[in-house]
């Protein structure tokens, strides 16, 4: 054994990159354990490697301890997301998606995602195939909608400046295209293409290479004043700068993230850094060096810490852009300013400037499914059956009727007003609210967030209505668990699940969403939320300064102190937790 102390110690590689490597580009075993009808589920190695293909496998939560004494396995079933760039889909698609959810999926609903596309749950083994070949009839995929790749792009779904959003969209529509997985595995194990003939190295895939990316990889662009796509969580972020209505090119932003593990200090939320101005021509050149650099730099051995985010930390500002640099072959320019602004969505009718109309309808959790005295999913296929636009879905988890002439604007407010999407009085605070699935499906929830939520900014809002301000908005989102999935640590008002019933509240985020929150209380249940809550609302409305926002007045007030450097601070405990 050699004692040569100068000889750097090599880490392990997690499991993950050993499946990646043997899984002879993502085809595994998953086509044999489709055709296995034993279980309902796919082995441990392979439940890695269907998330690639856009889906998770799940079960009934709420049902493991009846089904365990029944002797019966869990109540398996898989949640599949679809790749939807932009979140921008036609109404015959939409059809398609709904008859979808109708038929092959138990929920008999649609969910509306924090990535701007959509999600089914309840999927049975023997459906997945039947289901996939059905999106794809209709032009729609699920692969690299999950997995260790870049995910679905989102983009600013702006229903005023359209030319900019078509101009935005197309770059967001580029980076999905360009930086999907090339193997052909998903062809062959849904659509029933024949076997392609791989040979050994990496020009399968020659952005991802064998073992692809350490980590999940998340890209948006933004059209200012709005943030409604949260650019700076993302691990690549392009600000539109535009002169006069029309694109000239992007404020580059790279390595935010939201994940965070309780109790591991060395894992924290971050908002990206910005990294200056490309021009157009330059975006993918750009995107690729970001992707490329955190290919080759991020950590393959620790996957809590292999996002973009903590190779960024590890590295260093300055050297990680020269790299990026380097491989671009382009410099960047000094950011441009832009003015970023509010993260929520405009309700209601909004007239575009080329004269089109566009409806934008809340929808409480994201959850399309038909309600008592709501039927929303009925609502939504009525009108796709006579919609001459398009439809697109928000980050906020919301729908946009998109591009409908004047003459028709009457037929489509009749279809919506009558299915109970539009009449609901929602307010400012509700309307830029988010929240997770959770239980009973998600597998690391760790308290509710979807069925909960509702109830709960019911009570938050009759403590805005006692203090006098309920005409005023606060960016409040609610997770089952640290890992981030509706951004709550980029929230005015963060809850995030400790345990059933238990949440962390994390204060001190800026409307904007240009700063994180802090952890002001931890592991407290409703009533103390609700408590500390009715404090600070009497001292905000109290004490506040013009125009201030809730975020800024916790931390003014020092209720919290300002993540200034997340690797630094954001576990700095507060006098509260």
């Amino acid at each position: 054994m050699s004692d040569d102390k100068s000889v750097e110690k090599v880490e392990e590689l997690s499991v993950n990159e050993y499946l990646k490597t043997d899984s002879d580009f993502l085809r595994g075993t998953i086509k044999e354990g489709l055709d296995t009808a034993v279980t309902g589920s796919f082995s441990e190695g392979d439940q890695q490697l269907i998330k690639f293909h856009g889906f998770y496998q799940q079960d009934d939560r709420d049902l493991r301890n009846e089904r365990k004494e029944q002797k019966l396995e869990p109540l398996y079933s898989f949640m599949l997301r679809a790749r939807v760039a932009g979140g921008v889909c036609t109404p015959e698609q939409w059809l398609g998606v709904d008859e979808i959810s109708s038929t092959l999926t138990s929920s008999n609903s649609i969910r509306l995602t924090t990535r701007q596309t959509f999600q089914y749950h309840g999927i049975s083994k023997r459906n997945l195939r039947t289901l996939i070949q059905s999106l794809d009839r209709k032009a729609l995929d699920s692969i690299a909608a999950c997995g260790d790749v870049n995910r679905n792009v989102m983009c600013n779904p702006n229903p005023v400046e359209s030319r900019l959003h078509e101009q935005a969209y197309y770059w967001a529509k580029q980076l999905s295209d360009t930086y999907l997985p090339h193997t052909k595995a998903y062809a062959e194990i849904w659509l029933g293409d024949d076997k392609v003939i791989t040979h050994e190295g990496d020009t399968v895939e020659p952005v991802y290479g064998k073992t692809y990316l350490p980590r999940k990889f998340k890209m948006a662009v933004a059209v200012p004043p709005d943030n409604d796509v949260d650019v700076y969580t993302n691990d690549l972020g392009l600000i539109a700068v535009a002169e006069k209505g029309e694109l000239v090119g992007f404020n580059l932003v790279a390595g935010g993230g939201m994940g965070s593990t309780h109790g591991e200090v060395q894992t924290f939320p971050r908002l990206a850094d910005d990294f200056g101005f490309i021009k157009p021509e330059d975006v993918l050149k750009f995107a690729e060096a970001v992707l490329t650099v955190q290919r080759d730099w991020g950590n393959r051995s620790n996957r809590k810490l292999s996002r973009l985010k903590y190779t960024i930390v590890k590295y260093g500002y300055e050297v990680f852009k020269a790299e990026v640099e380097k491989r671009a072959g382009v410099n960047f320019e000094p950011k441009r300013d832009v003015v970023i602004g509010d993260r929520g969505d405009r309700y209601g009718w909004i007239k575009g400037v080329d004269s089109k109309w566009h409806l934008t309808l809340f929808i409480e959790g994201g959850r399309i499914k038909d309600l008592p005295g709501q039927p929303l999913q009925t609502g939504l296929r009525e009108i796709a059956k006579i919609h001459k636009g398009d439809f697109r879905m928000t980050s906020n988890q919301n729908f946009i009727i998109a591009s409908v002439a004047e003459e028709d604007k009457a037929e489509i407010e009749a279809l919506a007003r009558s299915h109970g999407l539009m009449g609901k009085l929602i307010t400012e605070t509700r309307g830029r609210s988010i929240a997770c699935v959770a239980l009973p499906t998600c597998a690391l929830a760790m308290a509710e967030a979807e069925r909960y939520f509702p109830d709960f900014l019911t009570k938050v809002e009759s403590l805005q209505e006692k203090h006098g301000f309920l005409d005023q908005g606060i960016v409040i989102r609610m997770t089952g668990c640290p890992n981030g999935c509706a951004r709550p640590f980029a929230a005015e008002i963060g809850l995030v699940g400790k345990a059933p019933g238990r949440y962390n509240l994390y204060l001190g985020a800026s409307f904007e969403g240009t700063r994180l929150n802090k952890l002001y209380r931890e592991n407290i249940q409703e009533a103390e939320i609700l408590s500390e809550l009715d404090g600070l609302f009497a001292r905000y409305v109290a004490e506040r300064e013009e125009a201030e926002t809730f975020g800024n007045f916790t931390v003014r007030i020092g209720a919290v102190t300002a993540v200034i450097d997340a690797a630094k601070d954001f576990h700095e405990q507060s006098n509260h937790a």
